[in-house]
């Protein structure tokens, strides 16, 4: 990289969208520390860490150029999910970072899922792309899929010095499965600098670090008034119109845990996941509050597709 001792670092940084999103959803509803990732802290957090691993100042270390990949629903589609203001809000987060949005439509399965297709590459294809014509000291990669290593095996080839942030951790799904992420082994080879960031941020040592602090957002502060919107506004549960199978009942809250919890409803109780919530912050969620839901089978399980908190 030459002498940096009167010249800045030039940090690239890339998001794979999709797996920032689950990772912060992660903290916010099923760790301990009930609160997302902050856009801003983690660059601050990105800066410091290299001007530490590097032994350069930190004022000499330069985010100039950051990027989030991820699919995304229609317009169609988010407006009738209850997701429009949702991600117009994040963008907003993400446009007061500089971080320059790159979005695909999701693809529907022959299911009636929607997936996405191609973001890897696309993300790839543009990061290569910049690295070149930007001179990244120090690329900066969000993610943990193996189908990222042909990237960073062509940014070795430029000098480019690779940084991942990654994360491993367990949670439970939509399904009430409980279910692992596990960051691509390969991937951890070819990076210069791996960082476990789930341990860093377990590490009790570091409880006190500013830096770790940091990283999440503040209910005190601005960003938190912010992400504390990132559902859509209240709503009358009685204009509640649904297209498509399934009973819509009306019931209370009996139990919450990490992330999801059971709708009363005798003699089998109804699981549900904080992503089924239209119109709530799980987290504001208390037993014994009453909802309207909609009750779907998935084979010899039940439980709630939709669920809105009843004003």
């Amino acid at each position: 990289m030459g002498d940096k001792s009167n010249n800045f670092l030039r940090i690239g940084v890339f998001y794979d969208g999709q797996y920032f999103y689950n990772v912060s959803n992660y903290y916010a509803y099923q760790h301990e520390r009930k609160a997302r990732i902050s856009v801003s802290g983690l660059h601050n957090y990105i800066r410091q860490k290299i001007s530490e691993t590097l032994a350069v100042d930190r004022n000499l270390c330069h985010i100039v150029d950051a990027h989030y990949f991820r699919g995304r629903l229609s317009a169609k589609d988010a407006n009738s999910a209850n997701k429009l203001y949702q991600e117009r809000v994040f963008d907003d987060i993400l446009m007061g970072e500089n971080v320059v949005s790159h979005y695909m439509p999701l693809r529907s399965t022959i299911s009636g899922e929607k997936q996405e297709k191609g973001v890897d590459v696309w993300l790839a294809l543009e990061a290569y792309e910049l690295a070149i014509y930007k001179r990244f000291d120090i690329f900066t990669l969000i993610a943990g899929d193996g189908d990222y290593v042909p990237l960073i095996r062509k940014l070795n080839t430029l000098g480019t010095k690779v940084m991942l942030l990654y994360w491993d951790f367990e949670y439970t799904d939509e399904d009430g499965k409980k279910r692992q992420t596990r960051t691509s082994q390969s991937l951890l080879e070819e990076v210069t600098y791996p960082v476990a960031m789930h341990q860093i941020i377990d590490d009790r040592t570091k409880k006190n670090d500013i830096n770790i602090y940091n990283l999440f957002v503040s209910k005190e502060s601005k960003q938190s008034s912010i992400d504390k919107n990132l559902v859509s506004p209240k709503i009358s549960v009685d204009s509640v119109h649904v297209n498509g199978d399934g009973d819509i009942m009306v019931s209370e809250i009996l139990s919450l845990k990490e992330g999801y919890g059971f709708i009363k409803s005798p003699p089998n109780n109804v699981f549900f996941h904080y992503s089924n919530l239209e119109n709530a912050d799980f987290n504001d969620l208390k037993e014994g509050m009453k909802v309207k839901y909609i009750r779907a089978s998935i084979g010899d399980k039940v439980k709630a597709k939709n669920v809105w908190v009843c004003e």
